[in-house]
């Protein structure tokens, strides 16, 4: 069953381990996925949407604990 719990900024770092404002500077750059949802200006991504994202970033291959 698809997970649909809306990222903000800080569950994105989290998940992947870096500060808040390296995920908002990936955004910057491009190198986010486009938002699934934007409430009051603010940026919101499905989790499936950021695991998989998470899955395929490079430096990041073989990683078996970003599924957990």
């Amino acid at each position: 069953m698809p997970d649909c719990s809306l990222w903000s900024y800080a569950e994105i770092a989290a998940h992947i381990k870096v500060r808040t404002d390296t995920v908002r500077s990936y955004r910057k750059h491009g190198l986010l996925p486009t938002p699934d949802v934007v409430e009051g200006g603010k940026p919101f991504w499905y989790a499936d949407t950021i695991r998989l994202w998470s899955s395929r970033r490079p430096g990041n291959r073989g990683r078996r604990d970003l599924d957990r």
